[in-house]
């Protein structure tokens, strides 16, 4: 019997009431004890600026911690490790990108979106436009970015709850996903920017400190050897070219062609992504913000360096059809290391380890949903409901109560889509929303800071387009249909050949911001870009 079928019966079997029990008992520790910080926060949050931005209380490592733990999510955790484990040398590349990414957002977002913005990604884009077509727009795209990475995380509850409790019918997969929708909206609506933030921070803590310890026990088990363990994955793996590229992609031109598409929106997509973005506001200063992405890159570059180890760590301990089995992503891959690299299905060492390292990911899947819901409410709430809606007349009580109210439509909103992108990797989901970042967020943020020639047109045009652009692509990819690995299986729709749609959809929101501007008949306001332009590069009369 395989050790996947060993291990799912372990978790599910009868007569392992006593190691059933005890990792679900770890495996809720971490609920009970965000819960509790939560309810501590919420009891903190009096006014918009704690909702929104916490305060402005965090210090620079303090928000670089939440960062980390925002940003590495079940895509770095399960999606990375799953993509290494299956396809080897080009599963890594995912890390390459998500890391490199942090490079543009250091050097164009940071510092000069926290000086000029107050909460939302909005307020940058509408300081120098008119108000209400910009921050409808924005808005939309924000909540759109949002529940494309909330599908991610969802995805990765779902298979990863499953593992744990042995569940393995659809409906108890989507049970496992409507759980944590109903914790998320939880979290968001009780604790707002400060509840989520310290929950951020156990969990970065918490991700590093498993992580650490399962890449410590499999460099352990090949005697520090790397060169070892490289051998052993690419010989269990059963696959030629295991440790070079192009075994997922490079085989075709078509293949080349979709990891460029993929390198694109990795590396440009972190600077548009909401929920990193509202994470500049949480911190007093300008300075603070650009020292919380000095901490950010460290905690993140150590995490996505041990992320190799547990790929090709699962790639030598197990057998592929193992991995597939139990999630045809290899979504699973890292849960089942740990399980073995613990003593093996039936062992307290394995029960333990599968317990902490699943908790763990469950700890990051809640901790980064949190954050995204947050972002998606915000944003309805300060930029659509108070300034579009109320036209700027509405009260804090008013706003925060909004935001609540968006926060449960956006978590049902996530919870039906999450069940439908169950069996999807969930490193290649968050790459499809860093792609609708880049092609809608990104163009208009750079335009908007940068270039003075720039209008609300070309805003409009810039952000509608991208979205429009990258949404559609998507929907007629083989992401949604056409493949067994799809979202509808046993469809075809998809005319559109790659799987991410960066290529050509983040040219097409540059191009449509400068076409827009170009056509525009209104006279872009230089004295407003000027405030701005100061404003964002010294801090002068920054909130």
């Amino acid at each position: 019997m395989s050790t996947l079928n060993m291990g799912w019966q372990f978790a599910a079997g009868e007569g392992a009431g006593e190691h059933r029990t005890l990792i679900i008992t770890l495996f809720a520790l971490f609920v009970v004890a965000t819960l509790g910080i939560t309810v501590w926060a919420g009891r903190q949050t009096k006014s918009a600026a704690d909702f929104y931005a916490g305060g402005r209380q965090f210090t620079g490592f303090q928000n670089g911690l939440a960062i980390s733990g925002d940003y590495m999510s079940a895509a770095s955790f399960l999606g990375i490790a799953g993509s290494i484990a299956l396809f080897g040398y080009d599963g890594f590349l995912y890390s390459i990108g998500f890391l490199v990414a942090w490079l543009v957002a250091l050097l164009l977002v940071a510092e000069p979106l926290r000086n000029s913005g107050r909460y939302t990604m909005g307020d940058v884009l509408a300081y120098r436009m008119r108000q209400r077509p910009v921050r409808t727009a924005a808005g939309t795209s924000t909540i759109v970015v949002s529940i494309f990475y909330l599908l991610a995380q969802m995805a990765g509850a779902g298979v990863l709850v499953s593992l744990l409790l042995g569940i393995t019918s659809d409906g108890g997969k989507i049970a496992i996903v409507a759980l944590v929708g109903v914790l998320m909206i939880v979290y968001v609506t009780i604790g707002g920017m400060k509840g989520t933030t310290w929950v951020q921070m156990v969990k970065a803590v918490l991700l590093i400190a498993g992580t650490l310890l399962i890449t410590f026990l499999i460099l352990l088990k090949f005697n520090f050897n790397v060169s070892e363990l490289l051998g052993a994955a690419a010989t269990n793996s059963g696959k030629e070219g295991f440790l070079e590229p192009g075994l997922k992609y490079g085989a075709t031109a078509l293949s080349k062609l979709d990891f460029l598409s993929l390198g694109i929106a990795l590396v440009l997509g972190t600077a548009g992504l909401p929920h990193i973005l509202i994470r500049f506001y949480t911190v007093p200063t300008a300075q603070a913000a650009r020292k919380s992405v000095n901490w950010a890159i460290g905690i993140i570059g150590a995490f996505y360096l041990m992320t190799i180890v547990l790929g090709f760590g699962a790639a030598a301990l197990l057998k592929p059809g193992d991995i597939t089995a139990s999630n045809k992503a290899g979504n699973t891959a890292a849960p089942l290391a740990a399980l073995e690299i613990g003593g093996g299905s039936g062992s307290t060492g394995g029960a333990i380890l599968l317990a902490v390292i699943s908790a763990v990911a469950f700890a990051t899947i809640l901790a980064v949903v949190a954050g995204l819901t947050l972002a998606s409410s915000s944003s309805f709430a300060h930029d659509i409901y108070a300034n579009v809606i109320r036209r700027g007349k509405a009260t804090e009580k008013e706003e925060m109560k909004a935001a609540r109210w968006a926060t449960v439509f956006i978590g049902i909103v996530s919870i039906a889509l999450g069940a439908l992108a169950r069996d999807l990797n969930v490193a290649g989901l968050v790459a499809l929303a860093f792609a609708v970042a880049a092609s809608a967020n990104l163009p208009t943020i750079l335009y908007s800071l940068f270039w003075k020639r720039f209008t609300t047109q070309g805003a409009l045009w810039s952000i509608y387009g991208g979205l429009f652009a990258a949404v559609f692509l998507v929907l007629f990819s083989p992401v949604v249909s056409g493949k067994p690995t799809s979202m509808f299986k046993g469809v075809d729709f998809a005319w559109f050949p790659l799987e991410n749609p960066g290529l050509i959809s983040i040219p097409l929101g540059f191009l449509l911001g400068w076409l827009g501007s170009i056509l525009s008949k209104e006279e872009p306001d230089k004295g407003k870009y000027a405030e701005l332009e100061v404003k964002s590069l010294t801090g002068t009369g920054a909130h």
